[in-house]
Parts: C-alpha cells; sequence; structure tokens
C-alpha cells in the first residue's frame, strides 16, 4: 500500500476552521451523500449544541460513516483504507498505548523507509497526527478510515485492551467477570454501558451500510459469532470481546423492549432506528441456545427495497400475466416458495399497484415487514387469539376490495380465504411448496373442497431468489458442449445462437463474492379450463404441471436456465436455489 504523506493539519488545527467543515459539505453535497435541507438542519443542531458538523451528520444518520470517510479523505488529499489494509499485528506497541490508540481512534498499519502510515478516523484532528508523529519520532503520512472497519481491527489487535469496546470509560468492567445469569440489574447496567451501546449501533450501523438481510449473533463457549447476510449467504465478520456475549444480547434486548430477565423462552420484538437519516425497522428474535441466547436481526429498510416486477428480475411475460390476475375483480392469487424466496415482497408489489382511493385494501400479518401507506395493515398475535382466521371474520365486515393473508397455514385460514374470494373479493396471500402446481395439492391437503379451488383459483406464482452475478468483474465464457446437451440450453435460444455461460470471479464491489444482488425467477400457473377440469377430477400436480406447461407456463427451472443464458447468474447458483436435478 503506497500513500502519499500530506501535512499534517497541527495541533492548533483541532478546533476545526469553519472553512475545512464547509468544504466537507461541499464535498458531501456534490457526492450526492448529503441534500441542502438536511444539511441546513444539521448546522442549527451543530450550533445549538456545541458539537462538530461532521459529527452530527453521523450521529443523526444523516450521512453514512462510509460517505463521510470517503468525503473526508477527498478533503485531506489521502485515501480510504479497507479492512485488508489493516496489520496482522500492532504495531509501535512499546511506544503507544492502545487505550491512547482507542480514544484518539487512530491506528499506524505500515512502517515505511519514509514515514509511518497512520489510519485516523478524524484525519482532521492535527493534534493526534502531531503527537504520534512526536511519540515515534517519525513523519507520519494520514489514511482514512471508516470508524466500523477501524473499531473491529483494532479489537482484533488489542483484544484484551481495556480500552477496546469492552472496556473503554468502563473502569469497572472486568476481562474475565462475565455477569451472573441470576444477575439481571447487573446485566442492565453493563448492556448500559457506552462501550456495549457503542458495539451494538456499529453493528447494525453496518448492516444497514453493506446492504444485509440479517445480522445473526451467536454466542459460543469461547467467543461471540457475528455474522451478516448478504444476496442469502452468511458472511462473518470480526467478533466483539467474547466477555460481552451477555451484555450485547441484553443491549439488543432491551433496543427491542424485551425481558432481559426471561432467557428460557424465544422472545420477538422490533427496533426502529435512522440511519443514513432513513428510519429502518429491525425485526428481533432471540431463541435460548447452550451458551447463551442467540439473536437474529432482520433488516427492514425500506429504502432498499424496490417494489418493481421489472427490478425484481421477473421477465415480461410473467410480469403482464400477474399484472392481469392482479387486475381481477374477485379470486385468490397465490405466491409460493420456501422461506427467504421474495414472496411477501412479490405480493407488496402488487398491493401498491392496487393502492388507490377507490379501493379498500387490508392485509393480515405476521409480522408485518413494510409500512405501505394508504393501506390497513394488520398484526396478528395470537397469545391474545387475533390470529388470521378471527381477523379474517372481521375485516370482512370492513367491505375490503383486496385482502392480504400473510400466509395460509390451515385449513380454518384457507376456508375463509376460499369464502371471501368467493363472495367478490380479490384474496391474496402465500403458500409454502416447491412448485406452482403443487400449491394445489398442499390446499387439497389442507382441506379444500377440489370445487372450490377451481372456482376460485386463479393464478399461483412460484418463485425462488438467485444471486446475480457481480456486472464488475463477471467473466463470459463459451458453453461447454456437455454443459448444453445436459440441461438443453439450445432449446432455450434461436437456432444457430453461441450461447455463451459467465462465472464469478470476485472484486471489492462484491465482496469477492463474485455476486452482487438477487433476481427472481418463477413460474406461473394461470388455470385453464382443462387445469380446472383436472383439478376437479383431483389429478395429481404431476398432470396438472404437465398441463400448464402444454398451456404455455415456462417451468421455474427453464426460467432460471434462461437467466443464466441472459449473463444474470450460473447454473450453479440455478441448481443450489431449485434443489432440481436436471
Amino acid at each position: 500500500m503506497v500513500i502519499e504523506a500530506i501535512p499534517s493539519p497541527g495541533a492548533e488545527a483541532v478546533g476545526q476552521p469553519a472553512d475545512e467543515l464547509s468544504r466537507l459539505s461541499d464535498i458531501l453535497l456534490a457526492r450526492g451523500a448529503l441534500d441542502n435541507r438536511t444539511l441546513d438542519r444539521a448546522r442549527r443542531v451543530a450550533a445549538d449544541t456545541g458539537g462538530r458538523l461532521d459529527r452530527v451528520l453521523t450521529q443523526l444518520g444523516m450521512v453514512s460513516e462510509r460517505d463521510l470517510a470517503e468525503a473526508l479523505a477527498e478533503l485531506v488529499g489521502s485515501v480510504l483504507i479497507s479492512p485488508a489494509d489493516y496489520p496482522e499485528a500492532p504495531l509501535f506497541v512499546d511506544r503507544l498505548k492502545p487505550k491512547f490508540l482507542h480514544k484518539a481512534r487512530a491506528l499506524p498499519i505500515a512502517d515505511t523507509p519514509d514515514n509511518v502510515i497512520l489510519a485516523m478516523a478524524d484525519p482532521l484532528d492535527g493534534f493526534v497526527s502531531g503527537s504520534i508523529a512526536a511519540a515515534l519520532g517519525r513523519p507520519v503520512a494520514i489514511a482514512v478510515a471508516v470508524p466500523i472497519e477501524f473499531e473491529a481491527a483494532f479489537n482484533r489487535l488489542y483484544p484484551e485492551s481495556e480500552s477496546g469496546q469492552g472496556g473503554a470509560h468502563s473502569g469497572d468492567i472486568v476481562s474475565d467477570a462475565e455477569p451472573s445469569e441470576e444477575d439481571t440489574e447487573r446485566l442492565k447496567d453493563l448492556a448500559s454501558e457506552a462501550p456495549v451501546i457503542r458495539l451494538v449501533n456499529q453493528l447494525i450501523a453496518r448492516a444497514v451500510e453493506t446492504g444485509a438481510s440479517d445480522v445473526h449473533i451467536e454466542p459460543f463457549e469461547d467467543r461471540l459469532r457475528i455474522r451478516y447476510r448478504y444476496d442469502g449467504a452468511l458472511h462473518e465478520a470480526e467478533p466483539p470481546p467474547a466477555r460481552l456475549r451477555a451484555a450485547v444480547v441484553s443491549r439488543v434486548k432491551i433496543m427491542s423492549r424485551l425481558d432481559i430477565a426471561e432467557r428460557r423462552l424465544p422472545q420477538d420484538g422490533r427496533i426502529r432506528l435512522s440511519v443514513r437519516g432513513q428510519e429502518v425497522d429491525f425485526r428481533v428474535s432471540t431463541i435460548p441456545s447452550l451458551n447463551g441466547e442467540s439473536v437474529v436481526l432482520r433488516v427492514l429498510d425500506r429504502t432498499a427495497v424496490e417494489f418493481d416486477f421489472v427490478k425484481l428480475g421477473l421477465p415480461d411475460d410473467v410480469r403482464q400475466a400477474l399484472e392481469r390476475v392482479f387486475d381481477l375483480p374477485n379470486g385468490m392469487v397465490l405466491v409460493t416458495g420456501p422461506t427467504g424466496s421474495g414472496k411477501t415482497t412479490t405480493l407488496y408489489t402488487g398491493l401498491l399497484k392496487l393502492n388507490s382511493t377507490v379501493r379498500n385494501i387490508i392485509t393480515v400479518e405476521d409480522p408485518v415487514e413494510y409500512q405501505l401507506a394508504g393501506i390497513n395493515q394488520i398484526q396478528v398475535k395470537p397469545q391474545i387469539g387475533l390470529n388470521f382466521a378471527t381477523l379474517l371474520r372481521s375485516i370482512l365486515r370492513h367491505d375490503p376490495d383486496v385482502i392480504m393473508i400473510g400466509e395460509i397455514r390451515d385449513l380454518e385460514t384457507a376456508q375463509i380465504a376460499v369464502q371471501a374470494a368467493l363472495t367478490g373479493h380479490l384474496v391474496l396471500s402465500t403458500v409454502h411448496t416447491n412448485s406452482a402446481a403443487a400449491t394445489v395439492t398442499r390446499l387439497r391437503d389442507m382441506g379444500v373442497e377440489d370445487y372450490l379451488l377451481s372456482a376460485t383459483l386463479k393464478g399461483v406464482l412460484a418463485q425462488r431468489l438467485v444471486r446475480r452475478l457481480c456486472p464488475k468483474c463477471k467473466i463470459p465464457e463459451p458453453a461447454a458442449p456437455i454443459m448444453i446437451e445436459r440441461f438443453g440450453l439450445d432449446r432455450l435460444v434461436p437456432p444457430g445462437q453461441e450461447i455463451s455461460l459467465y462465472r464469478s470471479a470476485g472484486c471489492p464491489e462484491c465482496r469477492d463474492t463474485g455476486y452482487r444482488g438477487r433476481r427472481a425467477i418463477a413460474e406461473l400457473l394461470v388455470p385453464t379450463q382443462e387445469i380446472d377440469r383436472l383439478i376437479f377430477q383431483r389429478a395429481d400436480q404431476g398432470a396438472i404441471e404437465r398441463a400448464a406447461v402444454a398451456d404455455g407456463m415456462r417451468p421455474i427451472f427453464d426460467a432460471g436456465l434462461l437467466a443464466v443464458i441472459e449473463g444474470d447468474t450460473t447454473i450453479e447458483e440455478v441448481v443450489r436455489c431449485i434443489r432440481s436435478e436436471a
């Protein structure tokens, strides 16, 4: 890593002249990380509180830490370092105390013949860079660090330091003093310490800023494992100190208003925070495990989800047919697939297209994932007897035009949904099955009569989410003849067209995974007279699927292969998601 030395701001710059912060504001505006209205609000808060403008921007969630770090790097004419740039072992341990480095948010990351490269979360603090240069007797070159990445590197380099996240500003926390399971008050106090609060806030902010869908906090005997889920796959992050296992979990439970004294039973809660100036919801679930409580936070960032069939990846023919089904005045439309296949997102997209002043739309969900303006959303509460069936009976008296049911799980819910569809309502819901045709069998197994299914079922969409290849690093290769033959790829392209398949390579843009984002692949079954006849005759799902394919339905595996030919994903990814053997 080569970094040009930049002039140290000097100790007299500690107060930060207004012109530097003004130039920083201009950079943020030019980058689109900030707008004038938000900047004016931040300036008023800074003036009222006496805080520095850049710190106010991040503390209030108006600007992400990464956006601010990139702007600071541009301001001081340096580079923004990545986690890979931090050293394997701490440098200058005999001359620089961990407590000072942590408080100053600075770390030496390389010792070159010309200078010492110093990673700083606040490169405008001339006192810190000057002090470290004096202590080392060497000139320093400043590199800019993202605070979240700095904290993770510091904890790795100084795991036992009292000035790390486990001990800064909390002299009464001893490294081996794990709180007793029975000492609830002590646990509450520990979870309210500044280092624990800061650590949990950083875990959550990192999830939002990096586009994670879930955060998994898992206690083990000797460590607390932190994993983030990106595009359906889990990736492990730098772990916090093991001694803070109980405190971190308790902090999350306090934030989500759960009972921290109850560690024997699962609990569910919700957190709402402002990140990057946007309100972000987190669905929290805890379960007891051998070494404590395991916690999963589901990130529900409305700004990161686009409710658009085209952006979901649905091809034009499926999208147009699905929109025609959603426009029907009554009947039942189902979306099916395993957990995490985007069923709710598809239904929300359909609801938003239907949403207008002339329609009364009511949803019954468990849980309500995203709040949709103009739509009446109801959260079920089984603990007080407020379940899907009970709510459905009540909301029918509110004369809804469209009803969305989070999931059809039992016969009672299925029967009420069918009755609602028969009496002039459009009912949207989800079912857990592996294919569109299998949905008929599933409802039949629940106890729904075949004549009711043939009368009410207007469409079934079976879908999966496959990871998209990273557009920056994907590499095209001619398809091997054996692959073309095995999967029948030639039947999906015009005669004579050369088939190229792309493979993943990995780059910083995709965290070296080769994939970035996901898209839907789907099959849509719209019952015809022939299919209605088969349903009424109690035909099995194989016969129904063959009839649907004969009527023009593209099987979901073929939809996946088309995405492969388009260069959007790989055959391995399609096979993994559909679990199909060709």
